[in-house]
């Protein structure tokens, strides 16, 4: 990929859909990660720092220190507006209101995975991004690359409840590549990718694969590659091969509207 033509694309993009929109800029989630930092210094190029809001969301006892700081220095270097608003409370509110949490009754057999809890903590902090948004007349942009989109590795109205995904097009390896071309700190490109819903979480540990392999798989798997080849030439097994396209297809209703019932048959009589 031409990075330079990528960089310019989505900077066009961003002034585009906030033109057409008509707001008055963006507000966007700053894990402390690659992806959103990226994010945001695409975003400042578009629409300039004073028009955008960055946002962390760390829970208490989870969200590792480095990922505050590393967040703080983000918007530090771009000079943005930022909040960092703790989501502990509200979490420990959502799960004290709900009779089948594990934080609830502990004498009750219950099975609450950290999958479960985790996916709540990501529609919260949607819920937060987008009151800011409300509040000051912005879009929500999205931190979402190619490779979490083909997955389906994020929270569905979680980090996937967004009004735009600029580096959507972007496999990871390539958010990597422009992020250093952008000037993100290297500390945050090199460290381990995680979204931070409970503790020890890595991203390349949950998949089972790193995300430079992952790459190469979708780059063949798209180009129609045997799964047989692919495996000749990457050396991954037959078995993992077929857990990431299960995955794929698990999670395909995540990038579609809910099905409607379509009723024209009834209509008709």
């Amino acid at each position: 990929m031409n990075l330079v033509k990528a960089r310019e694309t989505i900077i066009d993009f961003i002034r585009t859909k906030i033109r057409e929109a008509n707001v008055n800029g963006v507000v966007v989630g700053l894990s402390g990660g690659i992806d959103s930092a990226l994010t945001a210094y695409l975003a400042v190029e578009a629409l300039g720092h004073e028009n955008v809001l960055g946002i962390h969301l760390p829970e208490l006892d989870v969200t590792p220190d480095e990922d505050v700081l590393d967040a703080t220095e983000v918007a530090g270097r771009l000079n943005i507006d930022f909040k960092i608003i703790d989501i502990s409370g509200i979490m420990s509110s959502f799960m004290s209101s709900i009779p089948e949490s594990d934080t609830v009754n502990v004498n009750i057999n219950v099975n609450v995975s950290p999958l479960t809890n985790g996916n709540l903590k990501a529609r919260i902090r949607m819920s937060v991004l987008y009151y800011y948004a409300n509040l000051s007349d912005r879009m929500v942009i999205g931190t979402g690359n190619k490779t979490e989109m083909i997955l389906g590795y994020y929270t569905k109205y979680g980090d996937g409840g967004v009004d735009i995904e600029p580096i959507g097009d972007l496999y990871k390896t390539e958010v990597i590549e422009l992020s250093r071309m952008a000037g993100v700190p290297e500390r945050i490109i090199t460290k381990p990718p995680t979204a931070g819903l409970w503790i020890g979480q890595t991203d390349e540990e949950e998949l089972g694969m790193s995300y430079v392999m992952l790459d190469k798989l979708f780059g063949m798997l798209l180009s129609d590659e045997d799964p047989e080849f692919i495996n000749d030439i990457l050396n991954i097994s037959l078995e993992q091969i077929d857990s990431i396209i299960r995955r794929i297809n698990v999670n395909i209703h995540k990038s579609q509207t809910p099905p409607i019932a379509f009723l024209d048959d009834a209509h008709m009589g």
